[in-house]
């Protein structure tokens, strides 16, 4: 296949996870290595700093779905050669956060950008997170194919189906599922075994990355091997237990609103001791039930 033509909890812990341009040039990448572990079928997984990246390698090249950082560009590219010596052909984008994002103006370069409508509108400007501005990807780093509900991709002898995955953790996640692998990569809508981030300022809602999350254990068969967005691979019995996560936080929080206890003392009670080494991810507890606070108080 011939290549396509064409680029109020800490300020760290959010820059940590969004990865602005700025903390990515302020992190030291030089003692990151790329792990490569084979999922199924014609799909691995690339961990390394920031999103989890997913890999088809065949016949028709290499299809990635998100970039992490741009310095570690030359890391993945040598990670990516390891698999298959084809060309890159596609980058699917999750969501527009630069942790998932940060390498679209070099592979842009060589490969076609995939995502939905708001990615690549959210990623053309300047976008403001919790008080942190990031400032707008080079044109080269834009996706050039974009899609409101889903659309399908043909390549490497399977269906790649991009699902958009409404007001969940942003206003422009998909899960990309490789049909053939019976792969999933869930983006940032499932963070394996602590409290995921859900973007309120970019049309992120709690009530919403549970829906997604439900319909995705309902459209997508038993034995799926799942890729998180952050955390190990995993299985289906570890998206069931973090849905169980959102559904419990969210019964949690509503019931203490209702009650009339302020978001302190909710903060201060916590969630049942199941979630307790939850925090110790992105987000600690405290800001994880802020957030769940936050989106019911939203939808009133």
């Amino acid at each position: 296949m011939p290549r396509p033509s064409r680029p109020t909890l800490r300020a760290a812990v959010l820059a940590l996870l969004l990865a602005c341009p700025l903390s990515a040039q302020q992190q030291d990448f030089s003692q990151v290595e790329i792990k490569t572990t084979p999922v199924a079928g014609k799909v691995s997984m690339l961990e390394g700093a920031g999103g989890n990246i997913a890999v088809s390698a065949g016949d028709d090249g290499l299809l990635i779905v998100d970039d992490q950082y741009a310095p570690l560009a030359d890391k993945i590219k040598a990670a990516l050669k390891a698999i298959h010596d084809g060309d890159l052909a596609y980058v699917l984008n999750t969501h527009w956060h630069g942790d998932h994002t940060g390498g679209n103006p070099v592979f842009g370069l060589e490969a076609l950008i995939v995502a939905h409508d708001n990615v690549r509108k959210r990623l053309a400007t300047e976008q403001t997170v919790r008080g942190n501005k990031v400032p707008p990807l080079p044109p080269e780093g834009l996706p050039v194919i974009t899609f409101d509900e889903g659309m399908t991709i043909h390549f490497n002898g399977e269906a790649v189906e991009l699902v958009h995955a409404p007001a969940g953790h942003t206003d422009g996640d998909s899960l990309i599922y490789f049909s053939g692998s019976k792969v999933l990569h869930m983006g940032d809508h499932f963070f394996n075994g602590r409290f995921p981030y859900v973007d309120l300022a970019s049309g992120g809602s709690v009530q919403g990355m549970a829906k997604n999350v439900a319909m995705a254990l309902e459209k997508f068969p038993q034995d799926v091997k799942i890729i998180p967005g952050h955390g190990a691979l995993a299985t289906r019995a570890d998206l069931q237990k973090f849905q169980r996560m959102l559904e419990e936080s969210m019964a949690t929080v509503k019931a203490g609103i209702d009650a009339g206890r302020s978001l302190e003392e909710l903060q201060k009670a916590g969630l049942d001791a199941e979630w307790k080494d939850w925090g110790s991810g992105f987000i600690p507890a405290n800001f994880w039930i802020q957030t769940v606070h936050e989106s019911l108080q939203q939808k009133r």
